[in-house]
């Protein structure tokens, strides 16, 4: 008997389609293709799609193809050959906002307006990935964000969301309470870390070889007083390592 054909149907969510996307290479042939000339990043969250170049970022409201559209251009050195290397949506009840990675090392965190709230160095290499970890029923809900893994080349620094949570709370609060001109805007984006540096948590990996992912999975019982971090390495050498921070001293 013969086997009959397995038929996928699928349900058009939203639709992306504007000018601002042949910045990105759209249009022409093979341009998400990974090995595309202009490499592409983006980020999907309930209602917006974040997509990046090398010193570009743009938000499309996808599920309203008429919202407003945000081009974000950071100030990237030129010197250094500074390049956007990844992007995450941040979301915090009722704040959302998006996470930028540089070449350099830089995490920037940008408001949809396209302002920027806080610019700090991680660690002088490359950002390869930006991993959230957090509470979310589906892609039609936003979740809130509980930590922040960022991965770089044997090094990974992890953020608890509850202090990126409270920069942005006050950020957003003054911002309610103050008229923003031109030049306010300007030396708010020129007054780096004006709510002070984020703590973070930074290990070293390279013993296992080149990291090229990572993901916060969960947090174990204290034993002995100390908190326990499970992180899941992947490398380049194809293993999965799960470790203490008794094991991830620098």
């Amino acid at each position: 008997m013969p086997m009959s054909k397995r038929s996928h149907h699928l349900t058009e969510l939203g639709c992306i389609a504007c000018e601002d996307l042949t910045e990105f290479g759209a249009g022409k042939e093979g341009w998400l293709t990974p090995d595309a000339g202009t490499t592409v990043l983006c980020a999907l969250d309930a209602h917006s799609l974040a997509i990046a170049n090398r010193s570009l970022v743009l938000i499309l409201g996808w599920s309203d193809p008429d919202e407003h559209r945000v081009k974000i251009r950071p100030e990237l050195s030129p010197i250094e050959s500074e390049r956007i290397t990844a992007i995450e949506w941040l979301v915090f009840d009722d704040i959302k906002v998006i996470a930028v990675g540089t070449s350099r090392g830089f995490l920037l965190i940008y408001s949809l307006r396209g302002d920027l709230i806080h610019r700090q160095m991680v660690y002088h290499r490359q950002i390869i990935k930006l991993r959230v970890r957090g509470t979310k029923k589906d892609l039609m809900q936003d979740g809130s964000s509980e930590e922040v893994c960022v991965v770089m080349p044997g090094v990974i620094a992890r953020f608890d969301g509850s202090d990126i949570q409270s920069i942005l709370q006050r950020w957003f609060q003054d911002a309610r309470f103050r008229f923003w001109d031109e030049k306010s805007k300007k030396d708010l984006e020129d007054e780096e870390n004006s709510y002070g540096r984020l703590p973070y948590q930074l290990w070293n990996v390279s013993k296992y070889g080149s990291c090229v992912d990572a993901a916060m999975t969960g947090i174990m019982p204290p034993p002995l007083m100390e908190l326990q971090l499970l992180l899941l390495l992947g490398s380049q050498v194809n293993i999965t390592i799960v470790q203490s921070p008794l094991e991830m001293m620098l």
